[in-house]
């Protein structure tokens, strides 16, 4: 039996409520092993959600139903059973959304639309089972098996489909990469890549472009960035800004632009210098964003400086940075710090304890929200399966059908995070992102103390002027600030000290 593809839940007859389906079984909860290996199957399984505390099946367990006055043992629950009441469950919501929108708009316009988009619940529903399916089969490394749904899965996740449909392609990329690599039974693991730095290239630089131009999370982070860095600088002469990853590879700093300008033109004087130190591992993109703010705070008659430290995260050394006494120095970290990840815990922890040696005024951390480091494979897959989908979704509302510059940013952007998400293991897997509960004890782990953002109103009120469609919300979490689509979190800011 196909994994995923004939099982049908005949766990009760006719009359009868299924039980199992009353569990929640909401995806961001789920802690998922590789049970369905056949190696686990005699195992006792453990599912753990969002409401309920760890439930536990135990093999011992001797459950029976009264039928016709005989008793009849019920099947005992696979990873699979629980798979497909998520999807079920998944799909159903989904189904009666469009229909609910159907009814309101009601246009015949619509439904043409919808039906050359032909793709129904139904076939969406395979979709998502063959998906799931592959990923079991890439995990219990069944090459062949997983190498005949990768066929099938192919042919339907189509890039110029649905939203589903759009995400599905990139996570059949990735599949198929992680399956090359994977070993014969009785090997452990996959096949190590070596860690090194991705090539730039044109059509990687015009879809970060275009991310940050026509998506709010990267220019989500800037705005609570420099609020916060604004109100630290309130009152101060000297001020320094160390940017770890300056500016994500973008061509400009959009980001110091702004704050130069917010300098200035804020009441009371401006600070008699402003240091910015970038950090990175290319000088000469670095050399040139600097000079481009160097000539913009001539404009502005501000006493400026630029300096470089060359390096990568993990190397990075106190000594390395040029600070004086008598100025107030934040730290500034935009989609970075998920990459020094690893693992085991010292690596980020050593570079955290470093960075807390600089006695930062302020450090403002943005991070992906979501649980994309779990020690399982099958984990790490839903869970990026569910994020990325929330991300294609609103993609979908804000751009049409056929425009080349969502097809860059999902192709040459998200489609790059996704595969190293499933494809790549070790030193290789860079993408580690983490939830926001999981940088607290991380960074109070180093010595750090939370500073709580105080600007959820101001952030909303950015956001209504962004421009952007309806469907993404602001809330704060535990004094953190946290950007998601249909609340699903996508990007959560945080500062400490």
């Amino acid at each position: 039996m196909e994994p995923g593809l004939q099982w049908q839940p005949e766990l009760f007859d006719n009359g009868q409520s299924n039980e199992v389906m009353g569990l929640d079984l909401n995806l961001p909860g789920i802690q998922i092993s590789p049970l369905s290996c056949p190696i686990y199957r005699d195992w006792p399984i453990f599912v753990e959600t969002r409401n309920h505390k760890r439930l536990k099946l135990e093999d011992s367990a001797d459950e029976s139903i009264s039928r016709n006055g005989s008793k009849t043992s019920l099947p005992k629950l696979q990873f699979r059973d629980h798979i497909w009441a998520y999807t079920q469950r998944y799909l159903a919501i989904e189904a009666m959304e469009e229909a609910a929108v159907n009814a309101l708009a009601g246009t015949e316009q619509e439904n043409e639309i919808k039906a050359e988009e032909g793709t129904g619940v139904g076939e969406e529903m395979k979709l998502v089972q063959q998906l799931i399916s592959c990923a079991e089969a890439v995990a219990c490394r069944d090459k062949i098996h997983a190498s005949a749904l990768l066929s099938e899965l192919r042919a339907n996740a189509l890039v110029f489909g649905t939203s589903f449909q759009r995400v599905a392609s990139c996570f059949v990329q990735g599949l198929a990469d992680r399956l090359a690599l994977v070993q014969p039974l009785g090997s452990v693991g996959v096949i190590g890549l070596t860690a090194k730095a991705m090539p730039v290239s044109f059509e990687k630089d015009e879809a970060l472009s275009l991310v940050y131009e026509l998506c709010p999370q990267i220019q989500f982070g800037h705005f609570v960035a420099n609020a916060s860095i604004l109100e630290a600088f309130e009152g101060e002469s000297f001020v320094h800004v160390v940017d770890l990853g300056m500016t994500l590879g973008l061509s400009r700093g959009h980001q110091w632009l702004n704050l130069m300008k917010s300098l200035v033109h804020r009441s009371g004087q401006p600070p008699k210098r402003l240091r910015i130190t970038g950090v990175g591992t290319c000088p000469e993109r670095l050399q040139a964003i600097g000079e481009d703010l160097e000539q913009y705070a001539k404009t502005l008659k501000l006493n400026f400086e630029f300096s470089i430290v060359e390096s990568n995260l993990e190397n990075l050394k106190p000594g390395d940075f040029k600070t004086s006494a008598n100025e107030a120095l934040v730290i500034n970290s935009i989609l970075q710090l998920h990459c020094v990840v690893k693992e085991s815990r010292g690596a980020l922890n050593s570079v955290l304890q470093k960075l807390h040696e600089l006695c930062p005024k302020l450090f403002v951390l943005v991070e992906q929200d979501s649980s994309h480091n779990g020690p399982f494979f099958l984990g790490r897959f839903m869970e990026a399966l569910h994020y990325y989908s929330a991300i294609f979704d609103s993609l979908d509302t804000m751009l049409p059908k056929y425009d080349t510059r969502r097809a860059k940013m999902e192709q040459f952007y998200f489609a790059e995070e996704i595969k190293n998400i499933v494809s790549c293991e070790g030193p290789a897997r860079i993408e580690r992102h983490e939830r926001v509960d999981q940088w607290r004890r991380r960074m109070s782990r180093a010595g750090f103390q939370p500073a709580p953002i105080k600007m959820v109103m101001q952030a909303k009120k950015w956001l209504g002027k962004f421009k952007v469609c309806e469907g993404y919300t602001i809330v704060e979490d535990k004094g953190c600030l946290v950007l998601g689509w249909k609340s699903k979190p996508i990007i959560a800011a945080s500062c400490w000290k």
